[in-house]
């Protein structure tokens, strides 16, 4: 079980990414940009603190092991982005696993799947996440974390920044 890496009350939020996506940088960068995954474990890290948060980067090519990882957030995160890569389209497994969950979850791709591949256009995940940001690049991510932290503050957060204006 990961431990919270910060000394936030808050725990971490959990960025989990899947199949090939160790390989970017060099794999099809004119879809998914030059970015490598430890460039973008970084920027998201340093986003992350500007909220006071911290985050858990995981990768693996293994569908088992992206579901032991969502099930690991269940106890020890705050919220789950993921970019379940080609699982995305495929698996039920990971569907079931995000189901589970009660934090936010957003769905991340560098792509707009919705702007390839037919068989692109189904995401299991997108049936469980809170929400999806795609197309963006790494930007997605950022933003995602933009997402988990505005859903962490809540409400009364949004009405305290509202009555200060």
């Amino acid at each position: 079980m990961a431990k919270n890496p910060s000394n936030s009350k808050i725990l971490p939020i959990y960025i989990i990414n899947g199949p090939n996506l160790n390989l970017l940088g060099t794999r099809q960068p004119e879809i998914y940009g030059r970015a490598t995954l430890g460039e973008i474990e970084k920027l998201c890290a340093e986003r992350a603190k500007g909220h006071g948060l911290a985050t858990v980067f995981l990768q693996s090519n293994k569908e088992g092991e992206l579901v032991e990882f969502l099930q690991e957030a269940r106890a020890t995160a705050s919220g789950v982005i993921i970019n379940a890569a080609g699982y995305t389209h495929t698996s039920v497994a990971i569907l079931d696993a995000i189901e589970m969950l009660k934090l936010p979850v957003i769905e991340v791709h560098l792509s707009n799947p919705a702007r390839r591949e037919d068989f692109r256009h189904l995401s299991f995940v997108a049936k469980a996440a809170t929400g999806s940001i795609t197309g963006l690049g790494v930007n997605s991510y950022l933003l995602a974390i933009d997402a988990v932290a505005a859903f962490l503050a809540g409400p009364q957060a949004k009405e305290k920044t509202r009555k200060k204006k």
